[in-house]
């Protein structure tokens, strides 16, 4: 889904609790860190990953691109959720104009969605380990009205959508450059976002299964509100630890558990189905972004659970810092990677 024509883009993920925006560069040094600005979003400005309030989400984007002194227009973006779809299918081996045919007769079946209604594009991952004479290829389709409404949203920010891409690809776009990775290891991507959880298992560099589900972290905001009775702009700042926590007869870390518990049994669900794929092996090691991963007792549960190696991300460890110190950003390295893997992309990329 390609809009532009200059190469160098910069990053720009827009979550349902942060906008964050990255540029790169290539110096002689590596890739280099240029700029790095994170902005919140008010609770409900996107809904279930769509945009409830164009206008006020625009601006929030020129004043972050201001504030950090932005003059890069082009800009690659990611969507995900319900209204993207992720399948690995196979398909005979022809020629592309046939295959690109194939594909979307194939499509219909995986996609609830009028094959009218929705972009479909794919990537050839290599020879079906069944048939010979058959591939496997990587399926993903996004409902045209998704594609439009984000497209509105930059234009609306003054900014040019060159790439609109996954949440997933771009965690795992990072995830790839990152030094010290045994990428032989069977290793789950879990981003756990705040109206989304996704799940990505690689090997080797290859998506093995995909999932996006809907826990993320406003469930904790809909507890605490709850519980407490409060409204869910003073159970934010509680979580945020912006206000101290009012005597109840249930500490916060029992709140946590409820909904912890809650995510934890959904991904152990995802890596048992993967596991009972023929010819799986186990999960080896799982690396946790997004906010989710603040949460100390969800890497806690997970390695109790699953008995594997259990980490955080930190997506600037393959980086040079060019006008910030990178240990500046440490606060922001579970919320970044997904803006970082976007300002690496580049245009024509596949």
């Amino acid at each position: 889904m390609i809009f532009g024509k200059k190469d160098h883009l910069v990053g720009l993920d827009i979550g349902a609790a942060f906008v964050k925006v990255a540029e790169l560069k290539t110096t002689k040094k590596g890739r280099t860190l240029h700029k790095f600005g994170i902005a919140k979003i008010p609770e409900g400005m996107i809904q279930e990953g769509r945009i409830a309030d164009t206008e006020g989400l625009a601006e929030i984007i020129r004043s972050l691109f201001k504030s950090q002194n932005i003059k890069e227009k082009n800009v690659a973006i990611s969507t995900g959720g319900h209204s993207v779809v992720i399948k690995t299918i196979s398909t005979s081996k022809v020629h592309d104009e046939e295959l690109h045919r194939n594909i979307r007769t194939e499509a219909e079946q995986y996609i609830p969605y009028d094959i009218d209604d929705v972009n479909i594009d794919y990537q050839i991952l290599g020879d079906s380990e069944y048939s010979s004479e058959q591939m496997n290829v990587l399926l993903v389709a996004v409902r045209q009205d998704l594609v439009d409404e984000y497209v509105e949203l930059i234009h609306m920010a003054g900014l040019n959508p060159v790439i609109i891409d996954v949440d997933t690809f771009a965690l795992q776009n990072v995830y790839e450059t990152l030094p010290d990775v045994d990428h032989e290891r069977i290793t789950l991507l879990l981003d756990v976002g705040a109206s989304k959880t996704s799940v990505n298992i690689l090997q080797n560099n290859n998506s093995m299964m995909m999932r996006d589900m809907t826990n993320g972290c406003y469930q904790l905001v809909s507890v605490v509100s709850e519980r407490l009775e409060i409204d869910r702009e003073k159970a934010l700042q509680i979580i945020m630890g912006e206000v101290d926590y009012p005597e109840s007869g249930q500490s916060l870390d029992d709140l946590y558990e409820i909904v912890v518990d809650n995510w934890c049994s959904d991904i152990c669900e995802v890596v048992h189905t993967f596991e009972s794929g023929p010819g799986n092996d186990g999960i080896e090691n799982i690396v946790i972004s997004g906010g989710g991963g603040f949460i100390d007792l969800l890497a806690e549960k997970l390695t109790a659970a699953l008995k594997v190696t259990v980490s955080k991300i930190n997506p600037f460890a393959g980086l040079v810092s060019d006008s910030k110190e990178l240990g500046e950003l440490e606060a922001y390295q579970l919320l970044s990677p997904i803006a970082l893997g976007l300002a690496m992309r580049r245009v024509n990329d596949k």
